[in-house]
């Protein structure tokens, strides 16, 4: 599971080869304990729990690199290394 980033104590994750369970472009955040699958078409929590205030962040950051996040998704998806993306700051 490869981190491609970190921002306010949230860790950001793209599984290789993950398209089975969700079957949509999505990434894997932690915060303290708490997991959740986030959707990189709305920031809607597809699986798991996760604090309003960090989910907050997490789909501003989504919002402002939506592009790469997608470019990764792609190469994760394909079993491909993804590249680190700048935290939110």
């Amino acid at each position: 599971m490869p981190v491609i980033s970190m921002f306010y104590g949230i860790v950001v994750a793209l599984y290789y080869e993950d398209t089975g369970r969700h079957n949509k472009p999505h990434i894997h955040v932690r915060y303290q304990g708490k997991k959740a699958s986030i959707s990189l078409e709305d920031g809607s929590v597809l699986a798991g729990k996760f604090p309003a205030k960090q989910l907050r962040l997490v789909q501003a950051w989504i919002d402002i690199h939506k592009d790469e996040l997608m470019a990764d998704w792609e190469l994760a998806a394909s079993g491909e290394e993804p590249f680190r993306i700048d935290p939110l700051r």
